[in-house]
């Protein structure tokens, strides 16, 4: 059996998995070219696709020989009889896990951008790979999902030497395998196209397949929020300018305004200052929406950090988006360049957005749009950013609307210092309340 590349291994491995639809399982792909796999599988399966991130132990003075794996979440998977035949003491163990520990901590937030793990207890986990060679790495694999959780362990590959697939098959609940040809040396020799995976591919895909999922948790939020009689809390997809972007939507019940959040990156939702300021909205009342303006491809590439008038197209957009699912007032939360594209954005009469806050922004980038901004503006600097405080002041000078400037002393342009990031949130809170929620009211 031949496979043109791995996605077209991904469509046909699919058609052989069908019978677990019913189970709406998880799939999880083995980076790196185990994922385009994986990726195909999940799409035909209408399931979720995660990475399953494992790094094997190997003995110290023989590398290839694992004497056990780890995986997210503190799992560790230790051979006892390899460890008594190898002689390895607690530092030799120890040693291993620590270096191995860091390189699985990076991998999986490369993997993910700022995304979650995906829980899998008492779910079925379809372990994805491109093939197997020794299935090592595989058995490892899936002993570290059944230990994550996983009620039910299915292995999943569209090729593997025989010796190998009637190991795996006792090893998890379900082996499925395509082809287990006797004359097998390589993985590689069963595709026309074996390129390499690079890390940027995996990222993409799993990005896209949370953004499709995503949008059925959008679908559902829409009637819900329309009314606002309860608490909404869904992960939302929009539509941006020709762009697929990932949210957060948080309204309470009753709620009169929501706030959106502009930053330019691809991963500003999971901002631990961005959701910190959301909380404190939250708690008062106010919905939000926290998404990322930029895919975490885009971020990247350091100029589309500072494109902000695409940025400000897609945060229009996304307001029109918000629109027909929520009928009251809208406020901007702007960071860095995204508080440029919040300006620019609240420029276009077509917004009519009720508020802007701007956070150590840059809304000195919005240039000569910022007089035709209606919208009442705070600017927050810290007292530390000397450059910043001079652009906001030039920024001031050139709004039209209510505009004020404060400047929080001893903070740095992360205002990670004690207790500034909550004068933020809480100046941030007073102002959105005070224009948007006053003029909401009856």
């Amino acid at each position: 059996m031949l496979f043109t590349d791995r996605a077209e291994a991904g469509h046909r491995l699919a058609e052989s998995l069908g019978h677990l639809r019913g189970e709406e399982p998880v799939v999880l792909g083995l980076p790196r070219g185990g994922v385009p796999v994986a990726f195909e599988v999940a799409r035909a399966l209408g399931a979720p696709l995660d990475v399953i991130v494992v790094r094997k132990l190997g003995v110290p003075y023989q590398r290839e020989l694992g004497f056990g794996a780890i995986g997210e979440g503190g799992v560790r998977v230790i051979s006892d009889d390899i460890v008594r035949r190898g002689r390895l003491d607690q530092a030799d163990l120890a040693s291993v896990e620590h270096a191995e520990a860091a390189e699985l901590t990076r991998q999986a937030e490369r993997f993910r951008a700022g995304r979650r793990r995906l829980d899998l207890t008492g779910r079925t986990a379809i372990v994805v790979d491109d093939g197997i060679a020794t299935g090592a790495t595989a058995a490892a694999a899936c002993q570290v999902v059944r230990a994550q959780g996983a009620a039910r362990v299915v292995l999943a590959v569209p090729v593997a030497p025989p010796d190998a697939a009637e190991r795996l098959r006792g090893a998890t609940d379900e082996f499925v395998c395509l082809s287990t040809p006797f004359a097998f040396s390589a993985v590689g020799e069963w595709y026309q196209d074996f390129s390499q995976t690079p890390d940027d591919e995996v990222v993409s895909l799993l990005a896209q397949a949370s953004t499709a999922q995503a949008s059925t948790a959008g679908a559902s939020a829409e009637e819900t929020v329309v009314g606002k009689e309860t608490d909404v809390a869904e992960e939302v997809a929009i539509d941006a300018a020709g762009v697929r972007l990932t949210g957060d939507l948080t309204v309470p019940a009753g709620a009169l305004a929501v706030v959106m959040f502009a930053h330019g990156s691809g991963s500003s939702r999971h901002s631990p200052r961005n959701r910190l300021v959301a909380a404190a909205l939250n708690e008062a009342g106010l919905g939000t929406l926290l998404f990322d303006l930029l895919t975490p491809a885009e971020e990247a590439h350091r100029s589309n950090v500072f494109d902000t008038e695409t940025l400000a197209e897609r945060l229009a957009d996304a307001t029109g988006w918000l629109r027909g699912r929520f009928r009251g007032p809208i406020g901007y939360f702007g960071a860095s360049t995204g508080a440029a594209a919040a300006l620019r954005a609240a420029a276009t009469p077509d917004t009519d957005v009720g508020a802007v806050v701007s956070r150590g922004g840059r809304p000195d980038l919005a240039g000569p749009l910022l007089p035709a901004v209606r919208a009442p503006t705070l600017l927050i600097v810290g007292g530390n950013d000397p450059l910043v405080i001079d652009l906001n002041r030039e920024a001031e000078a050139a709004l039209r609307a209510e505009t004020r400037l404060e400047i929080i002393p001893g903070a740095t342009h992360l205002f990670e210092e004690h207790g500034a990031l909550q004068q933020v949130a809480d100046l941030a809170r007073d102002w959105f309340i005070s224009h948007l929620v006053t003029t909401a009211r009856p």
